[in-house]
């Protein structure tokens, strides 16, 4: 039997008396949802820390080995101590189903309760959430968080980090992926960042451009994951603002757009102000 793990929260939130949470956080799960570049893993791992938490992987990308840049996953550095659950551990071929990750999930997250610790499910795969919620209706509660931002800031947030993506090496991971006729409906190589490369490297291993064009179909190559990210956004919040209906829950919206839009002195304290003290109440009543 766990004992009741108590949180102290910052002074401002509570006056520095502790919050012991009962045994039902046994069947209490949390999800943040969002947009891809909106902040999801950040939040999570802040929530994790301070709810003595653990985190589910639910990106149907960042399931597979590799493609660490282009799939943008929480580098190990980052985590800040906090365990990070089905991330990287599938093989790049494989066809990973809903039903996987609902299987695979559930197993986590019982195992995290076991320890007395909070599941904490953070990804932008919305089919898995809707799964994952879906098939454990009854056996868990279940509370969301969407950190939201403005998408005529979100875009640019996202065409910087394909940019910082490219310096980081995303063309050369996306090139151990290539095959000539390959199949980019399945698998890893499904990820925005692989496909729109296939041209560009058809061109490179048959020989047919020179340098000039070859940068050329490189820079098209660039601006089409940008758009294609762009796009994924979009998607991802339209079936963020139908989980309300599709799975009968609430949904806290946390806006994060000033924060992009705050400079870098600033910024810290603004995700603290929109995001991080909102949440944190939240799921200290939840809890």
């Amino acid at each position: 039997m766990h004992s009741c793990p108590t949180v102290k929260l910052p002074n401002h939130l509570n006056n520095e008396t502790p919050i012991t949470l009962r045994d039902s956080r046994k069947d209490k799960v949390v999800v943040v949802v969002g947009a891809t570049g909106a902040g999801k893993s950040r939040l999570s791992i802040d929530l994790a820390t301070r709810f003595n938490g653990e985190v589910i992987n639910s990106d149907k990308i960042q399931v597979y080995k590799g493609l660490d840049v282009i799939a943008n996953k929480v580098a190990a550095d980052e985590r800040r101590g906090v365990p990070h659950h089905l991330l990287g551990f599938v093989d790049p071929d494989d066809d990973f189903t809903a039903d996987d990750f609902v299987r695979h999930a559930s197993l986590a997250a019982a195992s995290i309760a076991s320890r007395g610790r909070l599941p904490i499910v953070a990804g932008g795969s919305l089919s898995f959430v809707k799964a994952l919620a879906l098939g454990r209706a009854g056996a868990c509660e279940f509370h969301f968080l969407w950190v939201d931002v403005a998408m005529r800031v979100l875009r640019t947030v996202l065409s910087r980090r394909v940019d910082k993506m490219v310096e980081l090496g995303l063309v050369e991971e996306a090139r151990g992926f290539y095959a000539p006729g390959g199949d980019y409906g399945r698998g890893i190589r499904r990820a925005v960042g692989v496909p729109e490369l296939d041209e560009f490297f058809r061109t490179e291993a048959e020989g047919v451009a020179d340098d000039g064009s070859r940068e050329e179909l490189l820079a098209a190559a660039i601006d089409e994951i940008k758009a294609n990210t762009h796009e994924l956004a979009y998607r991802q919040v339209e079936k963020i603002m139908r989980l309300p209906e599709d799975l009968g829950v609430e949904l806290l919206r946390l806006d994060a757009t000033t924060v992009f839009e705050a400079n870098n002195e600033d910024a810290a304290e603004e995700w603290k102000k929109v995001v991080l003290e909102p949440s944190t109440k939240a799921l200290s009543r939840f809890l």
